[in-house]
């Protein structure tokens, strides 16, 4: 039987993974913000993430797409081609 501890560290982590997905969708309406300069429209606590995750930085006062972030966005295109 597992331990509670043990059972917490799975919620968290599965809790963890349902944000960085929907981080993941909503990545292309970000960088679509950002380019548009609308980043008031982002959310302080994903911009966060998304530095966290690696797939947006500071640079110069602003933020832009690092290239993991681009490989993710990447990937989304790939999917949605795939699927259509």
């Amino acid at each position: 039987m597992a331990s509670t501890q043990q059972t917490r560290v799975e919620l968290k982590a599965a809790a963890a993974a349902v944000v960085r997905e929907r981080l993941r969708q909503s990545l292309p309406l970000t960088v679509e913000r950002l380019n548009h300069r609308q980043a008031d429209q982002i959310d302080d606590s994903d911009i966060e993430a998304y530095v966290g995750l690696n797939w947006l930085e500071w640079h110069g006062g602003g933020l832009r797409l690092t290239i993991t972030g681009r490989n993710v966005c990447a990937q989304l295109s790939t999917a949605t081609a795939a699927t259509v």
